[in-house]
């Protein structure tokens, strides 16, 4: 008879995998163990569905006997051991045979790392590289290592232990030939190195969905090679609050979250070295950007408090330590700057999107910069000050908490468009279509209210052609097995009402209407393939004219960029990030009114104040 504790086999056929799985923990925590990917927007709580794999043989027990845990996607299985579930809702109870659901396995195409085109930064880098040709010790010259570096410098630096380690034999292993490179910031030695060595930096955006990292050659300025991919945490939820949920737990809980950010930029350093032939001890400068709650999980500061109002950092300053103290694998002596917040949830990665947006913004009369994402950010910039605001817009417009939803990867869905009466879609690869990334889901709820398949209120139209019953409810059919729920229609409504909400009322705060508007920037991976005309349509945007707009891409990753190879830039971001007034807009008498305003599809307008 087995025993509680002895571990079943999960074997995943399409992977090439087989994992160990306990009676006490679901297979979505198994999987997450082991780190098979399987989508789960909620993090497991058995709320969005999401996590669908399917039971070819062995057994399964219901986490709740009385749920129901198939799926929209049940009709597709075929033979009772051929079952589609919530791996979040089940666990094993003798080895079974697992197959995880298209949409989880799909490669993201579509990161935030830019088109990778060739670039050169402006150069002012708080690392300086210099290389160095000492004479050798003798008994008339016997100074220690380090006493002759700093002759040679002709300064007075301290040297990091741990680097120094290397010294002595980088120096003598030429024989009489006593040569070297010396990596200084401010008055510390933080690495040695061979002559010649390139100076290597990592520039890392982390996302709530995805993380971004860029190799540049502190001795050019130039992008040497980006990468970019999903953001491991979100394993435990696509949304902020379900990882701070998880976070409060207990310190193991927290630690799980942080060593799961360390481990993708870790990977990420790894390969970015690789591919240009180079190693990750040859990086000695490293900035960091992400929201306030990315930014507190990675340092390991506590997020009990920003899970509940008033939303209080615990740490607003931008912090610099030592790499090796985060756990990430590069020049034992290089430093880690964790880029400054603003306030509430508006992060280190707003900062540097208004960074590297400045030259738009600054001589705008008035301007806005919104990234849209998970967690939206929206600065507005007028007169002289700069007003932040966040709205809690939910994983629904990337794909998450959608029935269908998935990443920007091939066979998803990107565009919906109306032909001869009916909804026509085109998928990212031109491959069969297996779900909806972010740009399909608001270009789909655009098509369906302009055919009438939905209504003003967002409700699902009686009869059409299009709309179909899935596992008892109304859905609109787009292609193959892929759908878009009442329900879906519903998660989006909230996501671009609160969106919406927080832009009218950022702008109310600054005295203005989105008419007064000079620059509407929209940053960000997300933004820079959202069809602006569909954004409209629904209300998630203000009818302003076209060329108003700017989609500018991953700015975020491009400001982070720009922090790293230049200490003046860094100076600026602080400034920018202590001269930012971050506006709690949920705490408005008018918050609830003005978003039931924007919950429906009535004719969009730009007009007049809240």
């Amino acid at each position: 008879m087995t025993t509680p504790t002895t571990p079943h086999r999960l074997h995943f056929p399409h992977l090439d995998r087989e994992i160990a799985s306990h009676e006490a923990e679901t297979l979505f925590q198994s999987a997450r163990r082991h780190g098979v990917r399987i989508v789960g927007a909620c993090g497991g709580r058995g709320t969005c569905g999401s996590c669908v794999v399917r039971i070819y043989d062995g057994e399964v027990a219901h986490r709740q006997p009385n749920a129901d845990d198939l799926t929209e996607e049940a009709g597709e299985a075929t033979g009772n051991n051929k079952r589609w579930v919530r791996a979040c809702q089940v666990s094993a109870r003798s080895n079974c045979t697992v197959e995880v659901a298209p949409r989880s396995l799909a490669a993201v195409v579509r990161t935030e790392t830019d088109d990778g085109a060739p670039e050169s930064l402006a150069l002012d880098p708080t690392v300086r590289a210099i290389d160095l040709r000492l004479p050798e010790a003798s008994l008339a010259d016997n100074l220690s290592d380090h006493d002759r570096i700093r002759r040679a410098l002709g300064d007075n630096p301290t040297v990091d232990p741990i680097s120094a380690r290397k010294m002595p034999g980088l120096l003598r292993q030429n024989g009489d030939d006593w040569t070297l490179r010396v990596w200084q910031r401010g008055d510390e030695l933080i690495a040695f190195g061979a002559s010649g060595r390139r100076s290597l930096g990592l520039a890392v955006d982390l996302g709530t969905t995805n993380a971004a990292a860029f190799l540049v050659d502190l001795d050019s300025g130039a992008r040497l090679a980006s990468l970019g991919v999903e953001n491991p945490q979100v394993a435990w939820g696509a949304d902020l609050i379900s990882r701070i949920n998880y976070a409060v737990h207990g310190p193991a809980a927290s630690e799980e979250l942080r060593s799961a950010a360390v481990a993708a930029i870790n990977a990420l350093a790894h390969d970015l070295c690789r591919a240009v032939g180079q190693n990750s001890e040859d990086i000695v400068d490293v900035v960091v950007c992400g929201n306030t709650a990315m930014h507190h999980l990675l340092l390991g500061l506590p997020v009990r408090q920003l899970g509940r109002a008033p939303f209080v950092a615990a740490v607003r300053d931008g912090i610099d330590l030592k790499a090796r103290e985060l756990g990430l694998t590069v020049a034992p002596g290089a430093w880690a700057h964790v880029v400054a917040n603003i306030g509430g949830f508006v992060g280190g990665d707003h900062v540097t999107a208004l960074v590297a947006s400045e030259s738009l913004w600054r001589e705008a009369g008035a301007a806005l910069v919104m990234d849209i994402g998970t967690n939206t950010e929206i600065s507005v910039i007028h007169g002289g000050r700069i007003l932040s605001a966040s709205a809690p817009s939910g994983p629904a417009l990337e794909g998450g908490h959608i029935a269908c939803g998935m990443r920007a990867a091939e066979g998803a869905i990107e565009k919906v468009f109306i032909e001869d009466g009916h909804l026509r879609v085109a998928t990212i690869g031109q491959r069969k279509a297996i779900g909806l990334c972010g740009s399909g889901v608001l270009d789909t709820l655009a098509a369906m209210h302009r055919g009438g398949l939905i209504n003003d209120s967002g409700r699902l139209a009686p009869a059409h052609p299009d709309i179909a019953m899935v596992n008892g409810k109304k859905a609109v059919k787009l292609e193959g097995d892929v759908h878009f729920s009442q329900d879906d229609v519903r998660a989006v409504q909230l996501a671009k009402a609160a969106i919406r909400t927080a832009t009218e009322l950022l702008l109310d705060e600054a005295g203005l209407s989105a008419d007064d508007l000079d620059q509407f920037i929209i940053a960000g991976a997300f933004g820079a393939y959202i069809d602006v005309a569909s954004a409209i349509a629904i209300g998630l945007l203000p009818d302003l004219p076209r060329q108003r707009f700017s989609q500018i891409g991953n700015a975020a990753g491009l400001g982070v960029r720009q922090m790293l190879a230049s200490a003046t830039v860094r100076r600026r971001a602080d400034e920018l990030a202590r001269s930012a007034r971050y506006v709690e807009l949920s705490s408005r008498q008018d918050f609830q009114k003005v978003f039931l305003q924007h919950i429906g599809f009535k004719k969009n307008h730009t007009g007049g104040k809240p």
